[in-house]
């Protein structure tokens, strides 16, 4: 497995989990599939796009070099609201 990858999807999930968002609700954030985005976040992924990095950062409010930087940034936010979902309502 790819570290990278790896310490991405670790820097995902802290960020998810401090928005207190379930894997499927920040996948409609970002606009990408769900499953797509739990074999991201699982390290399952053997390699991404710079373009889909892009789209996970924003969908924080981040640049994509905030995101891929060693530390969790800690200025995020969500770009757009929550879609309701099963979890949240």
């Amino acid at each position: 497995m790819n570290a990278s990858l790896i310490a991405l999807g670790a820097k995902l999930r802290e960020l998810r989990t401090r928005h207190e968002l379930t894997q499927e609700e920040f996948a409609q954030v970002a606009g990408i599939g769900y499953k797509f985005y739990q074999q991201i976040e699982t390290g399952k992924k053997k390699q991404i796009w710079l373009s889909t990095i892009e789209r996970l950062a924003s969908a924080y409010s981040l640049e994509a070099w905030e995101l891929l930087s060693p530390d969790i940034p800690q200025n995020s936010k969500l770009a757009k609201k929550v879609p309701s979902s099963r979890v949240h309502r």
